[in-house]
């Protein structure tokens, strides 16, 4: 039922499919571990710029990006750690770094692919951790499971607040989405109002992010008779909401911290040496 394959293109990327549902996910290791495709029932549900992907200079604008080891921006993109200023691109270094691939599998209900991605001399003038990130991408019962093990090979504790940045295509914006946060915060704006229910999308002015949920999952409506739910660990205490005008896109991001934690240092997620991290993330659609 389940088949792996490669399509040897400048940028090699694996495909993972369900013959028996037509669903699958491709994804690129050299191209920072994206995840570029994820299909259900023969129905793509995420965006994709191409020409992004295509050219080796320009940062993706589609797909699932991961997000590593920080989320969002930072000032002046700039942080001070240990008494030294380190300089760090938006979202981090492990998607702008090519990944390994160490393991396949295929069983009669599900298949995966093991990617890994470990510290250079380059992420280290970045982020002063020897880091090592193994991520299992798995697809069963139409379902895509991101499976994360964020290992510390440094002496001293290492921070972080990791995330994703998933492209969700949608028809059009006049969808709600559900949680059971209790609280709505504007990034830009850096305001907080509670959030009682469900908001739409189409009359938001900025981007916002679901705080202080009771449970770790969230769903949305890209089209009529379509549903996306999200469920993840414990450490994403966010979920980031943010699209383009005329982009028909919408993307919803699991964060472990806000933008710019790293200058603000309140809620960081330590790993300590030789203890991993390890979470989760799935993305399901009905």
């Amino acid at each position: 039922m389940y088949e792996i394959s490669i399509n040897e293109g400048p940028f090699p990327i694996y495909e993972v499919k369900d013959i028996a549902t037509n669903s699958w996910f491709h994804i690129s290791p050299e191209r920072g571990g994206i995840v570029t495709s994820y299909g259900v029932n023969g129905e793509e549900q995420l965006y994709l710029d191409k020409p992004t992907f295509d050219d080796p200079k320009a940062n993706i604008r589609g797909g699932i990006p991961i997000l590593f080891p920080i989320c969002g921006q930072l000032v002046n993109k700039a942080y001070e750690w240990d008494g030294q200023t380190y300089i760090m691109d938006n979202h981090g270094v492990a998607r702008t770094n090519p990944w390994e691939v160490v393991a396949t599998e295929q069983q009669s209900d599900y298949a995966s692919i093991t990617i890994k991605q470990a510290s250079t001399p380059e992420t280290l003038k970045a982020y002063p951790f020897a880091y090592e990130l193994v991520f299992t991408f798995r697809l069963q019962a139409q379902k895509l499971h991101i499976e994360q093990e964020y290992r510390n090979h440094s002496i001293a504790d290492m921070p972080m607040y990791a995330g994703f940045h998933p492209y969700f295509l949608v028809d059009n914006k006049e969808n709600t989405v559900e949680s059971d946060a209790s609280q709505l915060i504007y990034l830009t704006e850096h305001k907080q109002v509670p959030y009682t229910g469900e908001v739409e999308m189409s009359k938001l002015p900025d981007s916002i992010a679901f705080a202080k949920a009771a449970t770790q999952k969230i769903s949305f409506q890209p089209k009529p008779g379509h549903e996306v739910h999200l469920t993840y660990g414990d450490e994403f205490q966010y979920v980031v909401i943010w699209s383009l005008d005329g982009k028909p896109f919408m993307c919803v991001e699991p964060w472990m911290a806000l933008t710019n934690e790293f200058n603000v240092k309140q809620e960081l997620v330590y790993v300590k040496p030789n203890e991993p991290l390890i979470t989760f993330m799935t993305i399901g659609v009905n």
